[in-house]
């Protein structure tokens, strides 16, 4: 596996990590593509033996590490969309050790298999790479990380694939030197046959993730959530 997940002891991730396979949409509606790339939902709890495998060694740099996170958040009332938007806006991100400036706000719905959308079409992407800092292969993984917390009042997952773009577009065959890695490089991967896992990692109100979402395929989930939940994006 590719994908590093920061933690101390198993215990700390167990009850929260799932892993499953993956598919195509072509028979999902709402999403942009038949390709899109989604979950499979058939999820099984993480062993212990695979957490192991994503913990980070000393060779691992920071920057392609998913870090979980926690934030105080204030006190709101369920249906109260504008209060999480003021709240988001005037945070100070882990007690001022992230950039201020707000990327993105997101409401979801819940029951979404996957949440991100072409604002655009009005479809859901699936599972996909982000290209804020639009790095070639080459320096793909100077890229920055980017902090996302769930601002409530449900439960959402972050779903994430077990391999980043890199190995991706190598099994591919694509230029190494001028290729910018794409949310279409995952897509033939899958449509070629080759393996891809997802790990969904649930997020309560106040948790949240530093995950390098220019590296490898992600999005979020509220499937199973009975609330709906806002999620606040930073760019680090």
């Amino acid at each position: 596996m590719s994908v590093r997940l920061l933690f101390d002891r198993f215990s700390d991730i167990q009850e929260r990590v799932d892993i499953g396979d993956v598919r195509q949409a072509s028979d999902t509606p709402g999403y942009d593509s038949d390709m899109a790339v989604v979950p499979q939902e058939n999820w099984a709890a993480l062993s212990e033996i695979d957490a192991e495998h994503l913990r980070p060694d000393s060779t691992i740099p920071d920057s392609m590490v998913i870090e979980l996170v926690a934030q105080t958040l204030p006190v709101l009332t369920s249906d109260d969309l504008q209060g999480r938007l003021g709240a988001a806006a005037a945070l100070n991100p882990l007690e001022g050790t992230w950039p201020r400036r707000r990327l993105a706000c997101t409401a979801s719905r819940p029951g979404q298999l996957t949440s991100t959308e072409d604002p655009a079409a009005e479809r859901r992407i699936g599972l996909h790479i982000d290209n804020f800092d639009r790095r070639t292969y080459r320096d793909r993984h100077l890229s920055r990380r980017r902090l996302c917390l769930n601002l409530g009042p449900g439960t959402r997952y972050l779903l994430v694939g077990d391999r980043d773009v890199m190995e991706i577009c190598r099994a591919l065959g694509q230029d190494q030197e001028q290729h910018y890695p794409h949310t279409d490089d995952v897509r033939q991967y899958i449509a070629a046959g080759h393996p891809l896992r997802c790990l969904r990692i649930r997020l309560e109100p106040g948790q949240g993730y530093i995950a390098p979402t220019e590296l490898v395929p992600h999005d979020g989930s509220t499937s199973g959530s009975q609330t709906w939940s806002l999620a606040a994006f930073w760019l680090g």
